[in-house]
């Protein structure tokens, strides 16, 4: 008995392809990116070339002599210049010679890279090793910020209870994809929407042309997690009410940066109080004095607003003497503020921790 095989045809390789679509390798980065990339992180990937760039970028000028880079550790100088030089190599630093001495400063096109780098990758690096916090997550969010908005209503008369609601809905989004914050998000998104609601109010109030006798200071940063937030807990404590004190962040951190939290604690700062928010319009009109630091480019300019930038270093990752230095930097910068803002209020230097 015999048996007929079916006849068989070997698959089209085109048509294969074709039905497929693009291989998933497609979607990496190129080869030739990549080893461009990676020569430049292989350059980042120093201890000491990272404090430098830290220097650089916290410099009032924007730049710094290598004899003052040479001050960030103790090695001698043509160590220093070595590493400066492997920077340079690589496209992040440029350098220009004056007389004796060579100034370094970041090249314009890698500025923003490298502000990442140091404000958002390092801070989250260092924390990736500390605890992680479990979250539980609610069963019917939209009950509880439906619940939470009908609560914050009557505080907020003046604006319709839709607003509230969507103001109360959009702080809880913003909180949960912008900023990061996970532990008691509802309560937190409630505390960023009452003082969004307040700055909505606030900014009505100026339009219709009511001035407000307070005046509103908005301090801005790139994280909202040191800076910024010890600038308005400074400004607080100087200023008790008779300035109301916000902070923003154009890129808000999962929370304040450990080495600020007991210089905020040296405040009188509750710790369940502060979080790091995101950037709104609202706050931004509602502000009569907007202080960047560190992310001018990213706050939107009002007119009739007064705006100034702030050069200060970042607490992130500095040691506790040097985040100290830090806060007394902005702590002189604040007193001078509250002088220019209410001239008969006398100041002195905020208690250290």
């Amino acid at each position: 008995m015999s048996t007929t095989l079916p006849v068989t045809t070997a698959p089209d390789p085109a048509a294969a392809d074709a039905a497929c679509g693009p291989a998933p390798s497609a979607h990496a980065m190129g080869a030739e990116a990549a080893g461009q990339v990676a020569a430049v992180l292989k350059a980042l990937a120093d201890p000491l070339r990272l404090r430098m760039l830290s220097f650089l970028t916290t410099s009032a000028s924007g730049e710094a002599c290598v004899c003052d880079i040479a001050t960030v550790a103790d090695v001698s100088q043509p160590t220093v210049s070595h590493h400066l030089k492997v920077l340079k190599d690589v496209g992040v630093l440029t350098g220009e010679r004056r007389g004796t001495w060579v100034y370094y400063r970041v090249v314009p096109g890698m500025r923003t890279a490298v502000t990442a780098l140091l404000e958002q990758l390092a801070p989250a690096a260092v924390a990736a090793h500390g605890p992680q916090p479990v979250l539980t997550g609610l069963t019917d969010v939209d009950t509880t910020l439906t619940r939470v908005a009908d609560e914050l209503a009557p505080r907020f008369a003046s604006l319709d209870a839709d607003l509230v609601l969507r103001t109360v809905r959009d702080s809880y989004t913003a909180l949960a994809r912008g900023a990061g914050v996970g532990a008691h998000l509802v309560v937190t998104a409630e505390r960023f929407a009452r003082q969004r609601l307040a700055d909505l109010e606030r900014a009505a109030r100026t339009q219709a042309g009511t001035t407000d006798d307070v005046p509103q200071v908005l301090f801005v940063c790139i994280a909202n997690a040191g800076r910024s937030q010890l600038a308005a807990a400074l400004l607080r404590h100087h200023a008790g009410d008779r300035v109301i004190a916000r902070s923003a962040g154009s890129t808000p951190a999962g929370s304040v940066h450990s080495t600020v939290q007991p210089l905020l604690a040296a405040l009188g700062v509750d710790a369940d109080e502060v979080f790091p928010k995101p950037l709104t319009d609202d706050a931004v009109r509602a502000a009569d004095v907007v202080i960047t630091m560190g992310c001018g480019d990213t706050c939107p300019v009002l007119p009739g607003k007064r705006y100034e930038d702030w050069v200060v270093g970042d607490p992130a990752l500095a040691s506790a003497e040097g985040a100290a230095a830090i806060r007394d930097d902005i702590d002189a910068r604040v007193r001078a503020l509250v002088a220019d803002l209410l001239p008969d209020l006398r100041t002195t230097p905020a208690p250290q921790p």
